[in-house]
């Protein structure tokens, strides 16, 4: 199990691909930097994609992905809107049909003693319960990516219970019987789980309650984006963590980096979408 983005970053330093990634519009120094980090260690080839017309740009470099001439997509300063205009584009894009876009973060938050994963911070508002089964799906199959062999997977919700101020918790047993069944590959979910019942295994005896994930989450299924991108904000500004985060969903990984995310953030990313391929 990959525990921090150093030893991420040592794993792939050995590895002998080198993973080719397609740069739209890499005009920022943070960018730059972390892509040069990335080629320097040996890890990635950076493929320069620029023009004079954005758009131009994000279609070149979705081309190579479905092309087969490379395996990432990056977003340098181009508006987020062209880049995923370009991945959706029904005749040229990379997102196949059926296939559902969704956004996975992972951090490195002090005093955690594993990396962690959640969705989605930055895609799907409010999950349909058909988008928050495939959520589970790519979390449960990225995570056995980052080497955890069995994820343990909390459906998080502000309660150990759901109401009818809030219906979409009642489908949470249904994934958690899709899981049991193996739907999902080996992982373990469970829910409606809050935070700390499913991160702390003191917090979980506290409320006595029992779980199969016993307060060791690795992955978090937010319940809408609000949740998400809070959670995603606070981990940052209060709690110092490192950060990477990805789309999932397109035939290749994309880095869809904020405009102002440090170089270190973007190269996590980096990090995060090669070990995810």
């Amino acid at each position: 199990m990959i525990k921090t983005f150093n030893e991420l970053q040592t794993l792939l330093s050995q590895r002998t691909a080198l993973r080719r990634i397609a740069a739209v519009c890499v005009y920022d120094d943070a960018t730059r930097a972390a892509l040069s980090e990335a080629e320097q260690l040996g890890i990635a080839q950076p493929l320069y994609i620029d023009d004079d017309d954005p758009t131009v740009a994000a279609a070149k470099a979705v081309s190579l992905v479905r092309q087969g001439e490379a395996d990432v997509l990056m977003k340098g300063l181009i508006g987020t809107d062209q880049l995923l205009r370009a991945v959706l584009n029904k005749e040229t894009g990379i997102l196949p049909k059926g296939r559902l876009l969704t956004h996975i973060a992972a951090a490195e938050v002090p005093g955690y003693p594993k990396l962690l994963f959640f969705t989605d911070a930055a895609v799907i508002p409010y999950p349909t319960q058909e988008q928050r089964v495939e959520q589970v799906r790519y979390m449960a199959d990225t995570c056995r990516k980052l080497g955890i062999d069995e994820p343990r997977l909390a459906l998080l919700h502000c309660a150990e219970h759901g109401g009818k101020a809030f219906p979409f918790v009642d489908g949470y047993q249904d994934i958690i019987q899709m899981a049991r069944q193996g739907d999902f590959g080996p992982c373990i979910v469970d829910g409606p789980l809050d935070l700390k019942t499913a991160l702390s295994p003191e917090a979980l005896a506290a409320k006595r309650l029992t779980s199969p994930l016993e307060g060791r989450a690795d992955g978090l299924i937010l319940p809408d984006i609000e949740a998400g991108n809070i959670l995603y904000k606070a981990l940052t500004f209060f709690g110092g963590a490192k950060t990477a985060g990805m789309l999932c969903g397109p035939t290749a990984p994309v880095i869809l980096p904020s405009r102002g995310d440090t170089a270190d953030v973007k190269f996590n990313s980096i990090l995060f979408a090669i070990a995810a391929l």
